[in-house]
């Protein structure tokens, strides 16, 4: 028999390094994951570059070359992606930018760069949107709201460019930057000088907010500044259905995931009560993408919690949230007509607190795949796989010729 679709499912940030609290394993194998090793066993299993040997991917640079498109091509930033999976549409050319919302003195000087992780910010991004006015400049803007203390900004006009610092200082107790163009143009300093301006309507409109002032009486932190980063420009990309002839949905909490699967065309599946956390509805997202491969050819399901676990440096936690996602995997065992990928996008080890280039392991399970012996998944037993270490632009190719969608190279 020969399957017909594709299930990609990327555990975000899984992988790790050997952690001294877990007696010098990972997270990952000093879990217990029945679901996941009998998966592994059913399939073959390899470890994986996302990029290549020795490149620390971003999130959104690993999820581009899982996919199959070059991030050396198409990324410029990932504010643009942000844009989008904040609802955001964007049109080639334009600019964009992440956005947090945080606390500065009235000196100031930046006192929480989450603004206490403030939540449903809806009401100061309208005011924001409906009382900065850049239209001085020739520019337009969109300032969207997204999870928590998170937003987007887009910028639209001539003459803009993307190369352009934050003014995130990334630390407390210090001023924001200024915006400055790091790269020499009109179009990068106009962006600079576009930025400025915005920052200093919107803080102005922030510190007078009845919802920062309601906040201030109850002891909390006011979302009084917008720190910004992240600058890109939207490029052009081939439509996933073009590229590949496979209709998709994107499952993801992450906006910046949901902008990724929405730039190439993938359509956005909306999960209640996933946060990309440890409490996150993890069993929701597996149901939709059983429901979405009834009609879909292709769904891509990012799962992220693992991933703030590493970069907190909290590996028991990880081992703990990796266990849970095992519990919530056991329907895919009845899977059938798919092929099942399960990968990490990158590594985040506990003892780092950050992103790595250490390899990621990887199963391809179903129809027509050609198992080895392995019967566990993690680092140390899915390195001995028959897969052995490939790259994360392989993936997509792979599974195309599992399903017989592959085109051949010569007569």
């Amino acid at each position: 028999m020969t399957a017909h679709k594709i299930l990609f499912i990327v555990l975000d940030g899984i992988s790790d390094r050997p952690c001294p609290e877990l007696g010098g394993t990972t997270p990952l194998a000093a879990a217990r994951t029945p679901v996941l090793d009998k998966l592994a066993a059913e399939g073959i299993c390899g470890i994986m570059d996302t990029i290549a040997p020795g490149i620390r991917p971003g999130s959104d640079t690993a999820h581009l070359a899982l996919l199959g498109y070059d991030p050396y091509k198409y990324y410029t930033g990932r504010g643009p992606l942000e844009c989008e999976g904040s609802g955001i549409h964007m049109e080639p050319g334009m600019i964009g930018f992440r956005c947090n919302y945080a606390t500065v003195s009235k000196e100031g000087i930046v006192l929480d760069r989450r603004a206490g992780r403030i939540h449903d910010t809806a009401a100061l991004s309208k005011a924001i949107q409906d009382g900065v006015d850049l239209s001085e400049s020739g520019v337009e803007f969109t300032f969207r709201s997204g999870a928590g203390h998170r937003a987007a900004l887009a910028l639209k006009g001539e003459g803009l460019g993307h190369c352009v610092s934050s003014n995130d200082p990334k630390k407390e107790g210090v001023k924001p930057f200024t915006i400055t163009a790091v790269k020499k143009g009109a179009n990068h300093e106009k962006t600079a000088a576009v930025c400025n301006e915005f920052v200093k309507q919107s803080t102005r409109i922030l510190f007078s907010h009845p919802v920062n002032r309601d906040r201030v009486k109850k002891g909390l932190s006011p979302a009084n500044i917008v720190l910004m980063r992240g600058a890109g420009e939207m490029g052009i990309f081939e439509p996933f259905g073009q590229k590949y002839g496979l209709s998709g949905s994107v499952i993801a909490a992450a906006s910046l995931i949901t902008g990724i699967g929405r730039v190439v065309g993938l359509e956005h599946v909306p999960v209640p009560g996933i946060t990309g956390s440890q409490d996150s509805n993890i069993a929701g997202k597996i149901a939709a993408a059983e429901n979405e491969l009834e009609t879909k050819d292709f769904v891509l399901v990012n799962i992220k919690g693992a991933d703030e676990s590493g970069h907190d440096g909290l590996a028991e936690q990880k081992r703990n949230f990796i266990e849970k996602i095992d519990a919530v995997l056991e329907p895919l065992l009845a899977c059938r007509d798919c092929i099942i990928i399960i990968c990490g996008d990158h590594s985040t080890p506990c003892t780092i607190k950050d992103h790595s280039a250490d390899p990621v392991p990887v199963i391809i399970r179903g129809d027509g795949v050609r198992m080895d012996d392995v019967v566990r998944f993690d680092e140390y037993s899915c390195a001995k796989g028959g897969l052995s270490r490939i790259t994360g632009p392989a993936l997509m190719p792979i599974a195309l010729d599992l399903i017989n969608r592959a085109h051949k190279f010569g007569a």
